[in-house]
């Protein structure tokens, strides 16, 4: 008898030795089943319901702002830089005469795509309705425009043969709406630069045949620029074989430091250099505070969610005082009972992450579709381009951010599990049994 019961003692112990390993099934199970709602647990059940949907929420939320803004920055970025230059070059000696000697010279430089003699100036105009708008008219070479595909590939009406020609003007999409014109009809521009005489300056009045409507996306841009062939403009603006600046497109705009040097070599003369970054410091810098202070406001969310996960829990573990007790009695350890726990909050946290990420990676794949939807239900215009001067919302999803994103969600929920399957742990089997 001794023997057999040795034996089957033996052929137990691989048995217990199992179901003993940390996160064993039989760990799974009681967590599990803790999960599982019943009805004298309803309460508790509610609680980690709502702290499932708050993190879900919280993730979601946060993917989709955070998509949102690096999409509005890329988009701003793209039609910034496809519309000026990524460095400017203006003379420091004197005027710029050779600038099409320059313009080669700086097309011959490594890494520069494009070199853009541009000539700048402030009108009013106004067409049709009657009623006038500030508009900056560049002048540009025709050649130069063919190669400015941010605005030759984006022509809505009419076409570039009598811009190339020198006879006609590019106008924005919104300009021309709000001045009631179209390709083929005219704009008349004031000038405040105008001729000298006797009596003063004289404002110079001058019509122009729209040869072509372009919109670029930005409304800031379509509601405000005129684009004038380079020689029509120079005499327009009193600068007969003159230009202001030279635009230069680089292939790479983040070593706009390294393309410094070449650039004031191949100049041999004295030049003043401002990049597209210190054009636009402030404007970006704001919308990097802007994006650091939404993600920690976010972040909130979810900490309160993992709140929600630790008074469930701590409920939980009350109401499961006996259960634990028994478990206790019957040879189970105390990591082993932290173990259930903690799987049972973490389980809230994790599905709650992975919701979160699904729910955001649609709403963001659809964000445009969703925005049209409540446009239509509310009947107002959901991100007016007047206001956030593009004409639809981006939604650009970095997969480092939603890395970054998970992983806080999944910490702030595993720590939220700790203290309460910590103190289940600790609870005394006699002491829990004592008053049941």
């Amino acid at each position: 008898m001794t023997s057999a019961a040795s034996a089957n003692e033996t052929a137990a112990a691989p048995d217990r030795e199992k179901a003993a390993r940390p996160f064993s099934g039989f760990e799974r199970m009681v967590a599990w089943r803790y999960l599982r709602a019943r009805r004298k647990e309803a309460f508790i059940s509610v609680i980690a319901g709502f702290s499932f949907v708050g993190i879900m929420l919280g993730v979601a939320t946060l993917i989709i702002v955070m998509a949102v803004m690096n999409g509005f920055r890329t988009e701003l970025i793209s039609r910034i830089l496809g519309i000026n230059g990524h460095m400017i070059v203006q003379p420091v000696d004197g005027p710029l005469e050779n600038y099409a000697e320059l313009a080669t010279k700086f097309s011959a430089v490594p890494g520069v795509t494009m070199a853009l003699p541009l000539v700048e100036g402030q009108t009013l105009a106004s067409g049709r309705a009657g009623a006038g708008t500030g508009a900056l008219v560049r002048g540009i070479r025709s050649e130069d425009m063919t190669k400015l595909t941010t605005v030759s590939s984006n022509i809505r009406a009419g076409d570039l043969v009598g811009f190339a020609a020198g006879q006609g003007v590019l106008v924005g999409s919104r300009m021309a709406a709000d001045l009631g014109i179209t390709a083929g009809d005219t704009i008349t521009l004031v000038s405040p630069e105008g001729d000298v005489t006797p009596l003063g300056v004289n404002p110079r009045v001058k019509a122009y045949p729209v040869s072509g409507v372009f919109e670029i996306g930005m409304s800031e841009y379509d509601a405000s620029i005129i684009y004038m062939p380079l020689e029509e403009s120079q005499l327009y603006f009193n600068a007969e074989g003159l230009v202001q600046s030279i635009e230069l497109f680089v292939s790479d705009p983040d070593a706009i430091d390294e393309m410094r040097p070449k650039i004031e070599e191949a100049a041999g003369r004295q030049i003043f250099i401002t990049d597209w970054r210190q054009r636009n410091q402030t404007f970006f810098s704001a919308l990097q505070v802007e994006r650091n202070v939404m993600f920690m406001i976010l972040t909130l969310i979810v900490l309160v969610a993992a709140l929600n996960i630790i008074s469930g829990l701590i409920m939980l573990v009350k109401d499961k005082s006996s259960d634990i007790a028994i478990l206790r009695t019957m040879g189970a350890s105390a990591n082993a009972i932290m173990r259930i726990f903690f799987m049972t909050g973490a389980a809230i946290g994790a599905t709650g992450t992975f919701a979160g990420v699904v729910l955001g990676v649609v709403v963001c794949l659809n964000i445009e579709s969703i925005r049209g939807f409540f446009s239509w239900v509310s009947g107002t215009v959901l991100f007016d381009p007047e206001l956030y001067f593009l004409s639809k919302l981006p939604a650009d999803m970095n997969v480092g951010e939603t890395v970054s994103v998970v992983v806080m969600a999944l910490s702030l929920s595993f720590l939220a599990t700790i203290f309460p399957a910590w103190r289940a742990s600790r609870l005394d089997p006699v002491q829990a049994l004592r008053y049941e």
